[in-house]
């Protein structure tokens, strides 16, 4: 490896591709979407607009702490708020943040160049001692952060200069940059955040963060609204909209009618029945755009009968993708292969390797129902219906897994759908005890960062936080080791590549699909990225008025 490697250096506006308006019309006989008509972004928004008015279909986030949000709603406000050291564009891709360069001076120093002249919404100055204690609270126990994990091969956080921070690793590590643009890099305020303290994030505590928007208001079980920050760092991002303002809207048919009268200007996640709606409507349109998401059925413990590979092999037999695509997601996705979704290297120097080696990959198998039933006979046929978990009031959950159900109890396995709350959904990923009692849990995750690896690791790896079940291969773990530590883009992929073909057909999950982003947006606005980035970048601030 070089001595010294800059990752990312000054501002540059990468990968943000200008794309035109997309509806969900389709272009082929089976109702899916082709992949050309996919776009990452809008037209930018050229006029100011006072206020917008945004859904958020999955309900009312549970925080806006950067530390702790992991899941839609709360990525959806907090990505616009609070600022992150490398920045997320539409296409996946990563530009400078609030590091305006971030550099590897050796294997064991990874060295932060902090923008001068940044200030928190309260007007005082973003300084090292921020970044140092948020990097830091991460770690910290008594946050219960969702992502300390990114600082395992890190030994010490300093500030190293006016406007610099150096991190001591244990050895290179090609994901600390790119973890960097996710909520994990997001900086706040230390006087603020202590004098919070578990409050932070709350509708009670607050923020103080230096993104384009400012949490101006939020009213539990009303709405979030949103303030542009006149005083904003990055000037060529200078928001448009003065006011955003975030309503929680869980039923598909309130949704729909708030979009199509104007009442609500846009949303993400827009169901597959709304959206049929919508393409009929003038008021606006609908966008689809790559996505990271990926639809899987997990086990949600190793000692459900469910966690039998044989059982969920015959799951995966008898369950037919292309249908569930067609008929659930209304054509807005395709079949998927392994845990990652290929837009996650989409802009990755070695994309390539990325790409060979998933295509790789054995085809999605064909429904076959004798097979499928003999895999159950091996198995042993359950001897009580399997409890299948979804969040309470999500249809397109509700659609997929009753899909599911029906496809099942062909080959003799009854499954029984338990609806929780948002909160419960959410907990379980993190909280073993909420899963008791849960053989299968249908989930709509996502890869936040592009980097396929260290999301797999969570999943295959023995300390990994989504490894439910306890599987470890030590071939497949050493291989994500190489490829978390290769400072060679390529050398890192071929790592990964082998870790793919070897975990694939022998972790505890049942690959269904990658969903595309749906999202819908008025046409007297424009500028809201279409792609799945939205989730880690400041989109609205791309937003503005178009006149119509």
């Amino acid at each position: 490896m070089a001595a010294k490697k800059t990752v990312l250096t000054v501002l540059t506006s990468v990968g943000l591709l200008a794309a035109t308006a997309c509806t969900s019309s389709s272009d082929r006989s089976d109702g899916t979407p082709a992949k050309e008509r996919l776009t990452t972004t809008t037209a930018r928004g050229t006029a100011e607009v006072g206020r917008v008015t945004w859904a958020l279909p999955y309900g009312e986030p549970t925080t806006l702490d950067p530390a702790k949000v992991g899941d839609y709603s709360p990525q959806t406000v907090e990505s616009n708020l609070c600022d992150t050291l490398t920045r997320m564009n539409a296409d996946f891709s990563l530009s400078p943040g609030l590091a305006e360069k971030v550099t590897w001076k050796d294997d064991h120093t990874l060295v932060l160049d902090l923008r001068s002249g940044v200030t928190f919404w309260d007007g005082s100055a973003m300084t090292p001692a921020d970044v140092v204690y948020s990097l830091e609270r991460q770690r910290d126990p008594r946050t219960q952060a969702l992502y300390g994990n990114y600082l395992a091969a890190v030994s010490s956080v300093k500030a190293s200069g006016a406007h610099q921070v150096t991190l001591r690793t244990k050895g290179y590590d090609q994901t600390l940059p790119k973890a960097l643009s996710t909520s994990f890099g997001a900086v706040s305020q230390k006087t603020y955040t202590e004098k919070a303290g578990a409050a932070y994030g709350t509708a009670k505590g607050g923020l103080m963060c230096t993104g384009p928007f400012k949490l101006a208001s939020w009213k539990s079980g009303g709405g979030i609204t949103l303030e542009r920050n006149s005083a904003y760092w990055d000037t060529a991002l200078m928001p448009k909209a003065k006011r955003v303002d975030f309503k929680f809207i869980t039923d598909n048919n309130s949704l729909t009618s708030a979009l199509l009268s104007g009442e609500v200007d846009g949303t993400y996640e827009l169901p597959p029945g709304s959206a049929t709606a919508l393409a009929r409507s003038d008021s606006g349109s609908v966008h689809l755009g790559p996505s990271t998401q990926n639809v899987l059925l997990i086990p949600g413990n190793a000692a459900s009968p469910a966690a039998d590979r044989k059982l969920l092999d015959a799951l995966s037999l008898v369950v037919d993708r292309k249908a569930l695509v067609k008929n659930v997601f209304g054509g807005a996705g395709t079949t998927l292969k392994s845990l990652v979704p290929p837009f996650t290297w989409h802009g990755d120097k070695a994309a390539a390797q990325y790409d060979a080696a998933y295509a790789a990959l054995p085809d999605v198998p064909a429904p076959d129902l004798d097979k499928a039933k003999k895999l159950v006979a091996e198995a042993g046929a359950p001897s009580r219906p399997l409890v299948a978990a979804i969040p309470a009031g999500d249809q397109r959950s509700l659609q997929a897994l009753t899909f599911i159900q029906a496809a099942a109890k062909k080959i003799g396995v009854d499954i029984t759908i338990k609806q929780l709350q948002p909160t419960e959904m959410s907990a379980l990923f993190y909280d073993p005890s909420v899963r008791k009692g849960l053989d299968l849990v249908l989930t709509f995750g996502y890869v936040s960062m592009p980097d396929p690896a260290s999301y797999v690791a969570e999943s295959v790896t023995p300390k990994g936080i989504f490894n439910w079940t306890g599987y470890s291969n030590a071939e497949v773990t050493r291989h994500l080791d190489e490829a978390r530590t290769a400072s060679d883009p390529v050398v890192s992929a071929k790592a990964y590549a082998k870790a793919q073909a070897l975990y694939t057909p022998t972790t505890a999950a049942v690959y269904l699909a990658t969903t595309y982003e749906r999202m819908y947006m008025n046409k007297r606005i424009s500028g809201a990225p279409s792609s799945f980035a939205y989730m880690g970048m400041p989109w609205a601030a791309y937003l503005g008025g178009t006149g119509k």
